[in-house]
Parts: structure tokens; C-alpha cells; sequence
């Protein structure tokens, strides 16, 4: 194969999302004056979960404790926090509200409560009336408020990691993509495309490599997987070999300019404990604007930001996959549900009154969408933690949707230490 260029270095991060942001940062500062690469398929940072989600900083009520979601989110908001503080980035801790609309909610708002508790994350109930005064609009039986709950931009939050990694010497190449991951004795080479340079190729060679490219992240670890299996790499891979990205698209409209003032803080219902989404909520943004929802479809792309976004061969791939296949088998209705919200914008406006009954269609106008790469199991359940692997030379980040941007510099220091043992770096 001919490159027209081929660069060396130390390390080779492949995404540029808040994650992958982080932990070259994280890297460099650790192990400062080695050269570190950051390779993004696109021409910005953060150009997809990074730069689509909803700008909260998440407190860590809903995830099981003890696990990675609930130790990290916790640690990462106090970081993340601190950072943004000092580097002079807006934010703000504008608190949100749990609501039950009915009796039949009140049960699960019982275990959130539990595993608030179990998670150190401060909470308090809250009657009726206090309910009102904290947002006059809601409507619910039975609620919690929880005021560390906070809201930033990640864009700003992604250009300021990036600078911090360009100050610290190291690169960040935007237009080009990975396209073959070949793990060697003692280095990884990887096969990309110079976008900005006339399409063409350009090799990299790392001494090892962090792999934090989202929605791509499944294809990066099978490919080294199948090269130890098939003899052609050496050392050993743990685990995953099950898991497939699936990716849901999540859409949202925005309250018209005059009608913010039906969200004062952030407005979220009581998850249905039977599906692995938190359902349509309301944020109030850090630029003032208020965003509703997302419901959760299917993308049809793995960047399948709208529903004329298709590509056959993927879409082909994930509905011949067989934990998609129980997925969607245990959850068709749901499902179905959610299509509906998608495609009918009075079903959309249905949903969010449970919370705001006042709110009419004609109170909305659209906004953008978000693609969540969902790791789902060959058994039909979804990834519910982070979840990060090991090929040799080579660290996966293979399962982080929200809350990963709040926890993104403490999963760094994660991923960063998982690294260094598993690749044998002196720490």
C-alpha cells in the first residue's frame, strides 16, 4: 500500500469527542513532552455526542451504585466543574426536578430515591406545593428536587481540552478518519485518510493506541480482535466479544422565545424502569434556550441524524444482528411508540404535557438531533455501564453514552491508568 506521509508517535488517541479530548490531555499531563495524536474523522471536535447532547452536567442519581456510571459521574462532575471554573468556561448548577406524574410512577421515584442515597448524590422530596413554586407549570403527585444538577456547553468544553492538548505539544488532526487498525510486534499502524490533503493516505504509527471513536468503536475492536485470533497480532484480548454499536437517534424540539418561561430549571420525568431510556424531559439550556425531549428511533445510519439519513449496508448489518433482533423483540412496543413521537409532532407534544399540561404544538419548533451509540450484547440487552477493553497496545472505549461528557476527565484517568497496565507503560 502507498502513503503519501506516515508520521510516528508515542501515542495515538482515535476520536475527537470529550472523551478521546480528555484523555490525550490526561496523557500528556501525565506523561508530558511525548508525542500524542489525536485523529478525528470530521472537521471540528465534538461533531457528534459531544456536540449533540443536551449540555447537562448529570449528578449521578439514576445508575446502579457501585458501578463505573455512578463512581465517575461523580468524580468527573467535581473535575469537570473545576475545570470549567478555571478555565472560564459558562456554566451553571440550576438544579432539576424528578417528577411522578401519577400513582403508578411513585414506586419507581421510590428506587431512584434509593439509589440517590446509595450514590451520595443530594436530594431532597418535596411536596406539591413546593413543587409549583420551583417550577408553576409542572404537574405531578409526587417529586424530588436535586439541586447539583448543573448545565455547560461541551463544544466549549471540547475546544478548551483541545487547546490544552495543542499547548501541551500535542497534535490534533481533524478530516482524518481510521480506516484499518494493523496491531504489530511492538506498535499499532494505522491506515487513515487525509481528507485535507486531496483524500489521500497517511499512515500513523503509535506505540499504542486509545480507541475512543463512539459510534465507530465496535468496528476498531473487532478488527484487532479478529487479527490476534487469525495470528496476525500478538498478545491477548479480554472480553466483548458479543457487543455491537447500535445507534439511536434522539430528537428534540425547542420552546419558542416566549414561551421559556414554562422551564425554570431542568424538568425530568420518572424513567419507565421497563425501558433503558429516560424518556422525553425539559432542559433549560446554558444559552438560554429550553430544549424538549428526545424520544429514542433507530438511526438508520451511524450517523443517521435524520430519517432520510440511510445506509443500506449498515442498516442490513444491525437488523441482522441478533441482539438488536431480541432487543427489539422484548421492546417492540416501545419502540413503535417511539417512531410514532418521531413522525407525529402532536404524539411529541402529547408526551411532554404528562409534565407540562399547558403546553400546546404550536409552543414548539425543531431542533437538532443526537446519535447515541448504544453498545447492545448478542443477548438483547443493552450495555448499561461504560465499558472499556483491551487488544494488545490498543484500549477500547466501547460503551459511553451519558453520562460520559460530565465524567469525561475522570473516565480519562480511567482509561489512561487500564492503559498503562494492560500495554505495560511505566505509569
Amino acid at each position: 500500500m502507498c502513503y503519501t506521509a506516515s508520521e510516528s508517535c508515542d501515542l495515538a488517541v482515535i476520536g475527537g469527542g470529550v472523551v478521546g479530548l480528555a484523555t490525550a490531555m490526561t496523557w500528556l499531563r501525565r506523561f508530558p513532552g511525548q508525542r500524542v495524536v489525536v485523529l478525528e474523522t470530521e472537521d471540528s471536535v465534538a461533531a457528534h455526542q459531544s456536540g449533540h447532547n443536551s449540555g447537562v452536567i448529570h449528578s449521578g442519581i439514576y445508575y446502579q451504585p457501585g458501578s463505573e456510571k455512578a463512581l465517575l459521574c461523580r468524580e468527573g462532575k467535581a473535575k469537570l466543574e473545576s475545570y470549567c471554573t478555571e478555565n472560564a468556561i459558562p456554566w451553571e448548577k440550576c438544579g432539576k426536578v424528578v417528577v411522578a406524574t401519577d400513582e403508578s410512577e411513585v414506586e419507581s421515584l421510590e428506587r431512584i430515591i434509593s439509589r440517590a442515597a446509595a450514590n451520595e448524590v443530594p436530594f431532597r422530596r418535596i411536596t406539591t406545593d413546593e413543587l409549583h413554586q420551583i417550577e408553576p407549570s409542572v404537574a405531578g403527585v409526587e417529586a424530588i428536587a436535586v439541586p447539583g444538577t448543573g448545565i455547560v456547553d461541551y463544544r466549549q468544553v471540547a475546544l478548551a481540552y483541545r487547546n490544552h492538548i495543542q499547548q501541551a505539544g500535542g497534535i490534533v488532526r481533524l478530516n482524518c478518519p481510521v480506516r484499518t487498525v494493523f496491531t504489530e510486534d511492538r506498535e499499532v499502524r494505522l491506515d487513515c485518510i487525509d481528507h485535507a490533503n486531496r483524500s489521500e493516505r497517511w499512515e500513523c504509527r503509535a506505540k499504542s493506541v486509545i480507541a475512543c471513536a463512539g459510534l465507530h468503536s465496535d468496528e476498531l475492536f473487532h478488527q484487532t480482535r479478529r487479527q490476534v485470533e487469525q495470528g496476525i497480532g500478538r498478545g491477548g484480548v479480554n472480553g466483548s466479544n458479543d457487543v455491537r454499536i447500535v445507534p439511536f437517534r434522539g430528537e428534540y424540539y425547542m420552546l419558542r422565545p416566549e414561551k421559556r418561561g414554562l422551564c425554570r430549571h431542568l424538568i425530568y420525568p420518572v424513567p419507565d424502569p421497563s425501558f433503558p431510556f429516560l424518556g422525553v424531559h425539559f432542559t433549560r439550556m446554558i444559552d438560554g434556550n429550553v430544549e424538549c425531549g428526545p424520544n429514542a428511533v433507530l438511526a438508520l445510519a451511524r450517523e443517521g441524524y435524520r430519517w432520510r439519513d440511510i445506509d443500506v449496508r449498515y442498516l442490513q448489518r444491525t437488523l441482522g444482528y441478533r441482539g438488536f433482533l431480541r432487543l427489539a423483540q422484548k421492546h417492540w412496543r416501545k419502540g413503535l411508540g417511539e417512531m410514532h413521537r418521531s413522525l407525529r409532532k402532536s404524539a411529541f407534544t402529547h408526551a411532554l404535557q404528562r409534565l407540562i399540561p399547558e403546553l400546546q404544538s404550536s409552543d414548539l419548533i425543531p431542533a437538532r438531533a443526537g446519535v447515541r451509540a448504544q453498545a447492545v450484547r448478542d443477548n438483547g440487552e443493552l450495555v448499561d455501564d461504560f465499558l472499556f477493553e483491551s487488544t494488545p497496545h490498543m484500549t477500547h472505549v466501547l460503551n459511553a453514552p451519558s453520562p460520559a461528557a460530565t465524567a469525561s476527565l475522570a473516565i480519562a484517568e480511567r482509561v489512561v491508568e487500564k492503559h498503562c497496565r494492560d500495554s505495560g507503560v511505566s505509569v
